[in-house]
């Protein structure tokens, strides 16, 4: 049977994009090696130009049979280039050959690219004096131009398993809330410049997670089934991909709804549905050389029914995370003596309907859940038993404790005007503020829609059924946002803070990435 031609068009309108997207990463590859090569050019040329003005000088005779035994190896204008190794230095000869790791592990699923070269040139003007004379300093020199060859690939730090415990870093604890409504004027939050970015995925948006332990990483996942790993370019003027990894269900083929890092940043974790006895955790491991599968998913089932909402790693000692689901539970894990995660239900029956969001409290070992019955739970794990309830007007879709004042957690609802409130632990069911906007497009509240606070906890940023990210200073005594920024072209779901940079990253239903630097 002969195609019809609105088939034939399909058919060449995707091999277009395809070829499309193979154009543009081979582009991509040659930009960032002919820029490598340029480098390696250059260092060659400077220690080119120090062994002739090593060689010219007559009364350092020592130095000769240093330089006599110094190889320059060039590179060969032919040999093969790796995606996952960054371009042979200069070096001696009797140092080994450096040999560059992948970072991220290559599959049939993974899309490597570009590893923007980030690491400062040799200064000519200090390679300009004639103290070079020795193969020591020499020796040390190309020591230095390796260690930076390296440091780009250390982004993913592959720390190793050293038990179920950390060493938790110190945070001061910051008295934010006499501030909370403090000011009749907000400390506004300029948008310096915004761009977007296509993010690759083939269906809307789900998730957004910064690495916890290094601000230049961010993991996006979608409808897709798929979760990207991205790295962040130039001081914030643009992102780069890292890898792509299908992480659908075996059986079902089902997407994951939330990820979550694991606190030292070695791998991503997945949140699915419970429903059809589907596996519910993934883990996609950034580190193989643990002898673990690139994607391995937990044996334990702990939720009955329907969508998991939320996964949150607690800020405990004892490395541990907490998934809330729609079957009213709430289900703490933690690896056992095997290292192999376990789960055990902390309450299932306090709440009466879908737990939407989960979060661990830094001073004491309090799990916080919010649910779709208006209700909000502190569970004490210590003792095994509710430490709080509080009861409000509207459903609730999320909590979110403050990063600095560890008494401060914020809680979204669907009460438009008044989606987020600020409450403290010490007189947990009293409201300190509210603040809201109104809708345009609509006045239903999205679960899908999130938050996220400021590093230094005074402001936070929300998402919108409308194309625009609103920020609001705690410090304000109004309700409205202190500022809005007109971010895509369709609703945002969420928006996060960069520590190190002023920057916020934002996902949306339009697919693309949004990159705003902010003053």
């Amino acid at each position: 049977m002969t195609p019809s031609m609105e088939d034939q068009e399909e058919a060449l309108v995707a091999l277009i994009n395809h070829r499309t997207s193979e154009v543009q990463l081979l582009r991509q590859r040659l930009s960032y090696y002919t820029s490598k090569l340029e480098e390696a050019e250059k260092r060659l040329r400077d220690s080119e130009s120090q062994l002739a003005r090593l060689r010219g000088q007559a009364n350092v005779a020592a130095s000769g049979s240093c330089v006599d035994r110094t190889k320059i190896v060039k590179l060969e204008p032919n040999s093969p280039i790796h995606t996952n190794e960054s371009p042979p230095i200069a070096h001696n000869n009797r140092k080994p050959k450096l040999l560059i790791p992948d970072v991220i592990p290559p599959s049939s699923q993974n899309i490597q690219l570009q590893r923007t070269s980030e690491k400062a040139s040799i200064s000519t003007d200090s390679e300009s004096s004639p103290s070079l004379s020795s193969r020591a300093t020499i020796g040390a020199k190309v020591k230095e131009e390796k260690s930076q060859e390296v440091s780009t690939d250390e982004e993913v730090k592959h720390i190793k398993y050293k038990g179920t415990k950390r060493k938790l870093e110190h945070k001061e604890h910051d008295e934010l809330i006499p501030l909370i409504g403090s000011s009749t004027s907000p400390r506004l939050v300029h948008c310096k410049s915004s761009s977007l970015i296509p993010s690759q995925h083939k269906r809307r948006l789900r998730s957004l997670a910064l690495c916890p332990v290094n601000d230049n990483l961010f993991a996006t996942s979608a409808l897709d089934g798929v979760v990207k790993l991205w790295r962040i370019q130039s001081k914030g003027s643009g992102v780069s991909l890292l890898s792509s990894t299908d992480c659908v269900t075996p059986e079902q083929r089902r997407w994951p709804e939330v990820i979550a890092w694991h606190p030292d940043g070695s791998s991503l974790y997945s949140v699915y549905t419970a429903d059809a006895g589907e596996s519910q955790i993934s883990v996609i491991n950034l580190n193989r050389r643990q002898g673990r599968e690139y994607v391995n998913f937990l044996e334990d089932k702990p939720h009955s029914k329907g969508v998991i909402n939320s996964i949150v790693f607690m800020p405990w000692e004892d490395i541990c995370f907490v998934t809330g689901g729609s079957d009213h539970a709430v289900i703490l894990w933690s690896e056992d003596s095997e290292k192999i995660w376990k789960a055990k239900t902390l309450h299932k029956n306090l709440h009466s309907s879908a737990v939407m969001g989960v979060a661990g409290m830094q001073q004491k070992q309090i799990v916080l859940s919010a649910g779709a019955d208006k209700r909000i739970f502190g569970f004490d794990t210590h003792v095994g038993r509710e430490y709080f309830k509080h009861q409000i007007d509207n459903k609730c879709m999320n909590v979110l404790p403050n990063p600095c004042d560890f008494n401060l957690f914020m809680v979204q609802t669907g009460t438009p005007g008044k989606q987020l409130r600020l409450f403290d632990m010490r007189s947990r069911t009293t409201e300190l503020h509210a603040f809201g906007w109104k809708q345009e497009s609509s006045e239903s509240q999205s679960a899908l829609i999130n938050q996220a606070w400021s590093p230094d906890g005074l402001y936070i940023t929300s998402g919108s059924a409308d194309p625009v990210i609103h920020i609001f200073d705690i410090r304000y005594n109004a309700h409205k946002p202190s500022h809005s920024i007109s971010a895509h072209q369709k609703r945002v779901f969420k928006a996060v803070w960069l520590k190190s940079l002023p920057v916020l990253i934002s996902i949306s239903s339009d697919l693309n990435i949004g990159l705003h630097k902010i003053k």
